[in-house]
């Protein structure tokens, strides 16, 4: 049986490093801070907001929510995201996606200012993350996934690693940030042939595919690392992931939970990230 990867742990342990960071700023009378800004009242954006302001606090990193009507016109929000820009205080920008059908989200990465965006919206930090640039912000969660493995001391020189999504979230640049580690990445997706085939040969698995439970035993290798990044409602109401935990823990080493793994450890990257852009803006 496998052994758990607590994200609440490394969550704790970056929460002190980066707290550390804080304090050290506001010594020289640099005040670190995040701006929020959020179209609407969508549930899981506060909720997850909830969850990045308490986490900014105990971190000594000041907040600001800008909320914005959901009704907003495109015009305005840009408006809006250019004052935050503008703000000398704010450090860090976080803006929630999806955003509502009348923005345009092709035009308004372009908008936010990409020493500001600690979440990984604009093309320049895209393109940052591509050419392997540690200046820029990769996203929060697939940070997450590395910063995990790197509190559990997972070598991944060489490492035969499949991730399983290809999205822009979480696919993608996770598979960047692990090809740095020099991985051996494969990246695997819906249409894929022979799906299981692939994905039991990895020695590090990351699963960000979008489906309740979708990976079993079978697409395990014995042994393996497993890293589920899906966060999903199951038949009775409780929170999963991707891989069908019960199943896979039989034969993985090290496996993430859901909740409790990736998922607590995404807003203490995000706190990291406003120190890093607070530094680079100071």
């Amino acid at each position: 049986m496998g052994q758990i990867l607590d994200g609440k742990i490394v969550a704790a342990s970056l929460k002190e490093e980066t707290a550390a960071e804080a304090n050290k700023l506001r010594d020289n009378g640099v005040i670190p801070k995040l701006t929020i800004v959020r179209v609407g009242a969508n549930p899981s954006d506060l909720s997850y907001e909830r969850g990045a302001l308490k986490r900014m606090e105990g971190c000594n990193i000041a907040t600001e929510v800008k909320e914005l009507p959901e009704d907003i016109n495109q015009e305005d929000f840009i408006k809006a995201l250019k004052e935050v820009n503008d703000d000398k205080t704010t450090h860090g920008i976080l803006l929630f996606r999806p955003l509502p059908k009348q923005l345009d989200e092709e035009v308004i990465k372009y908008v936010i200012a990409p020493e500001k965006d600690v979440d990984c919206l604009s093309p320049t930090n895209v393109a940052k993350v591509m050419e392997g640039d540690k200046s820029g912000f990769a996203p929060c969660t697939p940070t997450a996934v590395m910063e995990t493995l790197k509190y559990y001391n997972v070598d991944l020189k060489g490492a035969e690693t499949v991730v399983l999504g290809r999205s822009m979230v979480v696919g993608k640049p996770v598979s960047m940030l692990l090809l740095g580690e020099n991985a051996t990445v494969t990246i695997c997706h819906s249409r894929t042939k022979d799906l299981s085939s692939v994905t039991s040969k990895a020695d590090v698995l990351v699963v960000g595919i979008g489906r309740a439970k979708m990976v079993t035993s079978e697409y395990v290798k014995e042994g393996a690392i497993v890293v589920d990044v899906g966060i999903n409602v199951d038949e009775n109401g409780k929170l999963c992931g991707d891989v069908d935990f019960d199943q896979c823990i039989e034969k993985a080493s090290l496996i993430t939970p859901v909740p409790g793994g990736v998922g607590s450890v995404t807003t203490s990257v995000l706190a990291k990230h406003v120190i890093k852009a607070c530094k680079l803006q100071s």
